[in-house]
C-alpha cells in the first residue's frame, strides 16, 4: 500500500481510468518520441535532426494548388525565426496559438535567413520546464481537458515522490534469474528512459511480469479445482463402446478415436475434466461431443450441450434426435424463444431426470435449471461464451466434466497466454468424404461471369449462398445491406430462383421457418449475415458469393467456407471486396490461397495480434496492459514455464516469499477464474 494512498478527483483522469496515484504510476505511456540534439540555431550550418525550443510568433493555414491543406506556425528561437509546416493535418490548428511554448524535433533545412521544418514533432512546455536534447519522450494517452504536458508533469511528481513506496511483488530470487531489476527502477525507466535500449530492459520486466501472473492465475485455477471439486468417474468398456459408435452412420476417423480417448481418460478419473477440442471447419467435433454426452448416459447421468445461437442449437438437437431416434435416450431443447408451458415442462424434465440430454443457448446458464444429475457440460464454439455463463452450469448438481470445442483454430501463443487452464485436443483433417473448396478473388469487371456460373448451378439442383456484411447499411455508402443485396439479386441476377434472407434482427421464429426452407430445399439461395457462419449444415450447398469481404476476419471468412464443404459436392466460393490497405489485401489473398484453418489462424495472428479473433474478451479476463502475445510470444512460453515451476515447488503459493505475488494474482484474476478462495 501507498503512504498517501488518496484518491485524485479529477474527471479527465477517470475518463483515462486515472482514480489514485497507483493508477498514475501504472499509467504507462503508449508511444514515446526521440529528440534530436538540442541546438542553438544560429550555430547551426547544414541540415540536421535537431531539437529546438522557442515561442510561436504566429500561425497560418491555406491550401496547396492540389487541394492540400496547410498549417504553419512561425517560431522564434532566439534571433533565429523556424517555419514549421504541416499538410493535411486541420486537427493541429486548435492545439497551438500565438505565445505558447514548443519544442520541436525534427530535420532542420536552412532556407534565406530562416529555418523550416516539414511535420517535425512538437510538444508545447511551460516556462518552468528544462528541455534537454537527445531525450525520450513519454506520450500518454490523453482524454479532453488535459494536455500532454500536464500529464507528463503530473506523472512525474507521482514517480518522484512515491515511487519508493511501492511493493515488489516479483520476489528476490526470480529477479536474480532472470536479471530483473526492482519494481521502483522499472517504474522510473518506463517513464522516463534515458534510451530506447533502457526502456526495453523495463518494458520487458512488467510484460514479464504481467504474464507470470497470468500463467499463475491459470495454473491456479486448474490446481484449485482439482483438489477441491469431484466429478462422477464415468469410466468406458467395450460394451459401452460398441453401443455408442454403433449410433454412428459411419467410422470414427483416427483422429476423432484419439481425440475420444484423451476424453474418454478424463472422465475416467473423479477429477473434473477440462479440455478445449479444437478443430478445423467440418472436421467432426460435435460427433466427438456425442460420444462424451452418450458416456454420460450410459453411465446414468446428465449431459448438456451449449450452443451460442438457437439456430445452432436447433441443428444440434435434430442431429441428435435422427442419430438416436431409436433409442431410449431422451433429448431436450431449452432456447430463449420458447413458450412457458414448453420452458416449464423441460425444466421439470431436468429436474426429475426423464430428459437425458440437453441441447440449449445461454438460456440454460440460469438459476431457474436445475439438473437430476448432470455430469457433462459441453460448450460449442466457446470463444462465444463468457467465462460466467460457462461456470454457471457448474453449480447446478454435480461437478460435471467440462468439454468447450471452437471451430476457430487457436494459434500456439494464445492457446498458451489464454487457455492453459485446459488441456488442448485438436483435430485437424476432416473425415475422407469431405469435399474441397475452390475459392476466388472476385474481380469486379468479372461479376457477371461469377453469376453465370453461380446460376448453371443452380440449375444443376445445388444451392447457394450470399453473404452480406451488415444488416443496415447506415453512414456506410461503400457497403450494402443484406435487405438490398437480397432486393438486387430477386429483381435481377436471381430473379429466375427462390430466394431467402436471415438476418441477427430477425425474429427467433423466423429465422427458423427460414432455415428449415432452406434445409428443405424449398429456397435455392439463402441471403445472410454472418448469423449463418457457425455450425449451419446443409449439405446440398455448394456455393457462396460474400459481398464486402473485406469487413470480414479471416477466422470469419474460413468459418462463412465451412459452409459449403458439407456435403459431397465440390464448393465455390468467390469473394468481392474493396481492400482499403495492405493488411485487408494480404488477408482476402491468404483467404483465397489457404483453405487450412490453423495456418489462416497464425496468418491472421500475424496480422492482426489477438485481438478479441479467440474470444480473450468473452474468456472474461482483464486486457493486457503492457504485454503484446504476438510481440512477447516468447516470454508466453518462459512465464507459463516459470509458473508451473513455481506451482509444483509450492502447490497454492503458500509460501512467505510468494505472499505477495499471490496477492497480485487474485486481485488481478481471482475473481474473473475463480480462485479467490485459494488457499
Amino acid at each position: 500500500m501507498l503512504r498517501g494512498y488518496r484518491g485524485i478527483w479529477n474527471a479527465p483522469l477517470e475518463k483515462l481510468g486515472i482514480r489514485t496515484i497507483r493508477d498514475l504510476l501504472f499509467f504507462f505511456p503508449r508511444d514515446y518520441e526521440c529528440t534530436g540534439e538540442l541546438v542553438d540555431l544560429s550555430e547551426l550550418e547544414a541540415e540536421s535532426e535537431v531539437t529546438v525550443v522557442g515561442e510561436i510568433a504566429d500561425t497560418r493555414t491555406g491550401r496547396t494548388r492540389y487541394g492540400k491543406s496547410i498549417y504553419s506556425i512561425n517560431v522564434d528561437c532566439e534571433d533565429v525565426q523556424v517555419k514549421a509546416t504541416w499538410f493535411n493535418m486541420r486537427f493541429l490548428k486548435d492545439k497551438f496559438q500565438a505565445g505558447d511554448r514548443v519544442v520541436l524535433s525534427g530535420v532542420a533545412k536552412p532556407k534565406a535567413n530562416r529555418w523550416e521544418m516539414t511535420h517535425p514533432r512538437i510538444s508545447i512546455v511551460d516556462e518552468d520546464t528544462e528541455v534537454q536534447g537527445s531525450e525520450v519522450l513519454p506520450v500518454y494517452r490523453l482524454s479532453q481537458g488535459i494536455s500532454q504536458p500536464a500529464l507528463r508533469k503530473l506523472v512525474k511528481t507521482a514517480v518522484d515522490d512515491y515511487v519508493e513506496q511501492l511493493d515488489e511483488v516479483l520476489p528476490e530470487l526470480i529477479r536474480t534469474q532472470k536479471g530483473i531489476g526492482s519494481i521502483q527502477e522499472a517504474i522510473r525507466g518506463i517513464h522516463h528512459p534515458e534510451t530506447l535500449e533502457d526502456l526495453e530492459h523495463h518494458r520487458l520486466r512488467f510484460v514479464y511480469q504481467e504474464l507470470l501472473v497470468l500463467q499463475l492465475a491459470l495454473a491456479l485455477r486448474r490446481w484449485h479445482h482439482s483438489i477441491s471439486h469431484k466429478a462422477p468417474q464415468l469410466e468406458t468398456d467395450a460394451r459401452i463402446h460398441s453401443r455408442i459408435t454403433a449410433r454412428f452412420p459411419f467410422e470414427l476417423t483416427a483422429a476423432q478415436q484419439r481425440v475420444v480417448q484423451d476424453i474418454c481418460d478424463d472422465m475416467a478419473r473423479d477429477e473434473p475434466m477440462n479440455r478445449l477440442l479444437q478443430g478445423d471447419v467440418g472436421s467432426g467435433k460435435t460427433v466427438v461431443a456425442e460420444y462424451a454426452m452418450l458416456l454420460s448416459v450410459a453411465h446414468g447421468h446428465q449431459a448438456v450441450l451449449m450452443a451460442p445461437t438457437e439456430i445452432l442449437a436447433q441443428q444440434h438437437y435434430h442431429t441428435l434426435q435422427e442419430d438416436l431416434k431409436n433409442s431410449r435416450v431422451n433429448i431436450g431443447i431449452l432456447t430463449g424463444s420458447m413458450k412457458a408451458a414448453e420452458r416449464r415442462e423441460v425444466l421439470e424434465g431436468l429436474a426429475s431426470g426423464d430428459i437425458d440430454l440437453l441441447i440449449g443457448t445461454h438460456s440454460v446458464a440460469n438459476d431457474e435449471v436445475e439438473f437430476k444429475s448432470l455430469a457433462l457440460v459441453v460448450i460449442d464454439e466457446q470463444h462465444k461464451f463468457g467465462v460466467r455463463q460457462r461456470m454457471a452450469v457448474r453449480n447446478n448438481g454435480l461437478n460435471p466434466h467440462y468439454l468447450v470445442m471452437s471451430a476457430t483454430p487457436i494459434p500456439r501463443t494464445i492457446a498458451m497466454g489464454m487457455f492453459a487452464d485446459l488441456d488442448i485436443s485438436t483435430i485437424r483433417q476432416g473425415p475422407d468424404h469431405q469435399q474441397p473448396v475452390n475459392t476466388y478473388l472476385g474481380d469486379p469487371e468479372e461479376r457477371e461471369k461469377w453469376w453465370e456460373f453461380y446460376r448453371g448451378k443452380l440449375r444443376e439442383g445445388r444451392q447457394g449462398y450470399v453473404i452480406a456484411s451488415t444488416v443496415e447499411r447506415g453512414t456506410r455508402e461503400d457497403r450494402l445491406s443484406v435487405e438490398e443485396i437480397y432486393q438486387g439479386l430477386a429483381d435481377r441476377i436471381l430473379s429466375d430462383f427462390r430466394i431467402g434472407m436471415v438476418h441477427g434482427k430477425m425474429s427467433p421464429a423466423d429465422k427458423a421457418e427460414t432455415m428449415a426452407r432452406f434445409h428443405a430445399h424449398e429456397l435455392d439461395v439463402l441471403v445472410a449475415t454472418s448469423v449463418i457462419e457457425v455450425g449451419v449444415n446443409v449439405p446440398n450447398a455448394s456455393l457462396m458469393t460474400i459481398e464486402d469481404a473485406q469487413q470480414f476476419g479471416l477466422a470469419q471468412l474460413h468459418q462463412l467456407r465451412g459452409r459449403v464443404r458439407r456435403g459431397h459436392h465440390t464448393g465455390y466460393v468467390c469473394v468481392f471486396g474493396n481492400p482499403a490497405n495492405a493488411e485487408a489485401e494480404t488477408r482476402l489473398q491468404s483467404f483465397v490461397d489457404t483453405l487450412d484453418g490453423f495456418e489462416l489462424a497464425e496468418i491472421d495472428f500475424e496480422l492482426r495480434g489477438p485481438g478479441d479473433l479467440f474470444g480473450t474478451k468473452q474468456h472474461g479476463m482483464p486486457p493486457l496492459r503492457v504485454a503484446d502475445l504476438r510481440r512477447d510470444r516468447a516470454i508466453v512460453e518462459l512465464a507459463r514455464d516459470d509458473a508451473q515451476a513455481l506451482l509444483e515447488s509450492d502447490p497454492g503459493l503458500q509460501g512467505t516469499q510468494f505472499v505477495k505475488l499471490r496477492k497480485q494474482v487474485l486481485r488481478r484474476y481471482g475473481r474473473v477464474l475463480d480462485v479467490g478462495d485459494v488457499g
